[in-house]
């Protein structure tokens, strides 16, 4: 994956990043961290970099000064659309696995994370 990102100057995370503004329009930070499952402090470099790429637009959100709404610039668009479609990584990885397998290899991994995340909340 990284090795198709890089002529477009991009790492798989901020691949990410713009994947979920793309799909999900606009997002408080806040929330998009908590629906890809990234650190506080690892996502606000990612956004300071898809910023100062001008790939992304950071506002204070209307409702919360403190929150700093997401989207997607005009630049992240057209760059979104010359980006090749990453879907035979899925499909190399997963392809011709019984679908029942996959969701139980990700009902599981799901559980073993959740608990290891509580576990950590514990310390």
């Amino acid at each position: 994956m990284d090795e198709r990102l890089r002529p477009f100057d991009l790492g798989s995370t901020q691949w990410y990043v713009l994947w979920y503004l793309v799909n999900n329009g606009s997002s408080v930070q806040r929330d998009l961290g908590r629906a890809l499952e990234l650190e506080r402090a690892t996502l606000s470099g990612i956004v300071a970099t898809l910023v100062r790429k001008g790939l992304v637009a950071q506002t204070a959100n209307d409702g919360d000064q403190r929150h700093r709404q997401l989207t997607l610039t005009a630049a992240g668009e057209a760059l979104w659309c010359t980006i090749p479609d990453l879907s035979f990584i899925h499909d190399a990885a997963f392809g011709g696995i019984d679908e029942a397998d996959l969701a139980t290899t990700i009902r599981v991994l799901q559980s073993a994370t959740e608990r290891l995340q509580t576990l950590l909340r514990k310390d």
